[in-house]
């Protein structure tokens, strides 16, 4: 993306734009406390996720409505703005955000634990657009009584939701604040994420992404094609073994040296089911092969022992805009090592082929690890009439 300060509604402000060279606008209204640094990561992060953000200064002096329609305006009347325009902002930009949803024409709005959010509240039956309203719980600014308030007065709007964060502070969803929580950014995000798309856009295939990006690693086998499919610092995490990579580099190497030329010769895979939301696909498939050769990224140090296996497998694929952010990849580790002949399930709770037959065909027996399951239909069936 493209990025560079600018004069813009009688201020300075960061803009950054997408790849595309367009995309829908999205105001991004940071908090008092962000510098420079902080308004140019906010605005390339969300030109990464396709839009054209603008990224103002916001200050304990601002003049509110007035304000932000001119930064509306200003955001409106560039070429690269395709139409649609969102607010999403956090602290007094949050506030400033929910301001215009009530006051100002947008198709959108965001706000990260805002403080005022409960001024009478009586900008709620102004409120024109979708609203999103994320809350850390421990905000010594905002008690939980307004906190019940704000719920309470959006519970009637379908296009409203507000989110609140266990264990959270102000700053969770920012990797440069000290109460910074990752898993809750990435769920605050991705609730952004799909409230955006579905007001403004842009829309991706997300199927088609994910399709591209395993035809390069499974088909054609070509690395330097596989990683143009994701972003700049990717990350893969095969989680039962730990391995993959994080960051360009590490990644290449892995998917050059210990997965691409690692996978066996009659590698298949079976799908099972997708699910496809705003910025992630779930698949769940089954991952086939013969164990001939050593498949550094399954089952680093074993050497190849001939046997087939089939195991059931889910994969949690996140996108950022078109393009892949990371790979969360799990299986049944010891079904797998069952069927190598690495581990005798004899006594021990686990299962290998079956558990992908069952995973095909749900009229297979279950409970068969249970002994208690045998003994209690016995039971049952000699105390039959």
């Amino acid at each position: 993306m493209n990025g560079d300060f600018v004069d813009a509604a009688g201020g300075r402000a960061y803009i950054a734009v997408p790849d595309a060279g367009e995309g829908p606008g999205l105001l991004v209204l940071p908090d008092v406390s962000d510098n420079d640094e902080d308004r140019r990561k906010l605005g390339d992060f969300y030109a990464a996720e396709g839009y054209v953000a603008l990224c103002p200064e916001v200050s304990a002096a601002s003049r509110g409505t007035e304000e932000i329609a001119g930064a509306i305006a200003a955001l409106r009347a560039r070429g690269e703005c395709t139409g649609k325009v969102g607010a999403l902002g956090f602290g007094l930009g949050g506030k400033l955000a929910c301001l215009a949803a009530a006051e100002a024409s947008i198709d959108c709005a965001v706000s990260y634990y805002n403080f005022g959010t409960d001024f009478g509240l009586n900008f709620v039956s102004r409120i024109r657009c979708p609203l999103v309203i994320h809350f850390a719980e421990n905000d010594p600014q905002i008690p939980p009584e307004a906190l019940a308030g704000v719920k309470e007065a959006l519970s009637k709007r379908p296009d409203a939701a507000v989110y609140v964060y266990p264990g959270t502070a102000p700053g969770f969803d920012r990797s440069t604040k000290p109460n910074y929580n990752k898993q809750a950014a990435g769920l605050a995000h991705s609730r952004s994420i799909a409230a955006l798309r579905r007001a403004m856009g842009p829309h991706y295939d997300l199927e088609a992404l994910w399709e591209r990006h395993t035809t390069c690693e499974f088909a054609t086998r070509d690395v330097a094609a596989t990683m143009r499919t994701m972003v700049e610092e990717p990350y893969v995490n095969h989680v039962p073994v730990m391995t993959g990579g994080v960051g360009q580099h590490d990644l290449a190497r892995f998917y050059a040296h210990h997965f691409i030329p690692k996978l066996p010769a009659d590698t298949r895979l079976v799908p099972v089911s997708r699910t496809v939301g705003a910025d992630r696909i779930v698949d769940e498939m089954l991952f086939c092969f013969t164990h001939d050769t050593e498949i550094d990224f399954m089952l680093p140090g074993v050497p190849p022992t001939g046997k087939y296996v089939e195991v059931p497998t889910v994969a949690i694929v996140n996108f950022r805009g078109d393009k892949l952010c990371h790979e969360h990849i799990y299986w049944d580790q010891a079904s797998v090592l069952v069927q190598i002949g690495l581990l005798d399930p004899k006594g021990l709770p686990v299962a290998g082929i079956d558990t992908a037959k069952k995973l095909l065909d749900e009229t297979r027996p279950s409970n068969t690890l249970m002994e208690r399951w045998a003994e209690n239909a016995r039971r049952q069936n000699s105390n039959s009439p």
